[in-house]
């Protein structure tokens, strides 16, 4: 009993997650700010596409992966990953991914006025490819950490809604040293509606993580898609319209965003052939199961 408690992911490993995730992310980036020449002589200098900042991007994942090592052995670590596997949900789900999404940034886009005025950024396909190819291996492999282990852990303990709206001041605060790094997609940013945005971005993916029964694949789906470079530049007006689309996501969901009972808390299924498909109907459905077997 003592062995199984010391190797239970528990809310407190909150902690050592968001310390790495800040050490790493921070750490790298605060060398390029206080130390630009020194680094840029040793390394070269940062850009979206530098080897550096993808490991600052990676900086969540890698603390979920860490974490679950030590405290799952490498079974953990595999079983974790078959989270990957979770794909049903609402059809309405997946016309939001794929119609809804595209629908933000081209409305984004109208009202900024460069709908028409602006040109595809590709001028070959496999210029496209590349570009596709680099969206999906970076942004996305956060999910990892931020819905694939923390919004689990923080909603041991609160409703989705919360969970969701401090995991998104969490991440959009963990975002703020690229705004002050040059050659950073995010130095042409304003952080103010970006931050905004990723409180709206959050919950939206807190109801979409809840409804897919803890899909870490779903959520990597959505985060791609905000940044997929085929949709044209819209900020800030996707950020409105993202912000609406979150009010609307959650007053349609709102029974399942301020109720526990609904939200996954689990990180790692349990270790049987039916892991994925029950340990999770479980998490949102044990309220019922405990009430049903109560009376038998």
């Amino acid at each position: 009993m003592k062995a199984n408690k010391q190797n239970k992911i528990s809310l407190k490993s909150i902690t050592p997650f968001l310390i790495i995730t800040f050490g790493l992310a921070w750490g790298i980036l605060a060398l390029y700010i206080l130390l630009p020449d020194q680094m840029a002589s040793a390394f070269g200098q940062l850009s979206g596409q530098h080897p550096l900042f993808y490991l600052a991007v990676y900086a969540p994942a890698i603390a979920a992966f860490i974490i679950i090592t030590c405290k799952k052995g490498l079974g953990g670590v595999g079983r974790y990953l078959s989270r990957l596997l979770l794909w049903r949900c609402s059809g309405l789900w997946y016309l939001f991914l794929f119609i809804g999404i595209p629908l933000i940034f081209y409305a984004g886009s109208a009202l900024k006025g460069n709908l028409f005025t602006e040109p595809f950024p590709f001028s070959t396909v496999n210029a496209l490819v590349i570009a596709l190819f680099f969206s999906m291996i970076k942004g996305p492999v956060e999910e990892f950490g931020w819905r694939g282990f923390a919004l689990p852990l923080l909603q041991r303990n609160l409703a989705p809604f919360w969970a969701g709206l401090i995991l998104g001041i969490i991440w959009g605060f963990w975002h703020m040293p690229a705004f002050l790094l040059s050659g950073t997609q995010q130095s042409s940013w304003s952080f103010a509606p970006f931050f905004a945005g990723t409180i709206a971005i959050s919950l939206i993916a807190t109801a979409l993580f809840n409804m897919s029964r803890g899909s870490i694949l779903l959520a990597a789906l959505f985060h791609f898609q905000l940044m997929n470079p085929i949709w044209p530049d819209a900020q800030p007006y996707d950020t409105y319209i993202l912000a609406c689309a979150a009010v609307l996501i959650i007053w349609f969901n709102r029974k399942m965003m301020f109720d526990r009972e609904g939200a996954v808390t689990t990180i790692v299924p349990a270790g049987n052939s039916r892991a994925v498909s029950t340990d999770f109907e479980f998490d949102t459905g044990k309220a019922r199961r405990n009430s049903t077997e109560s009376k038998r």
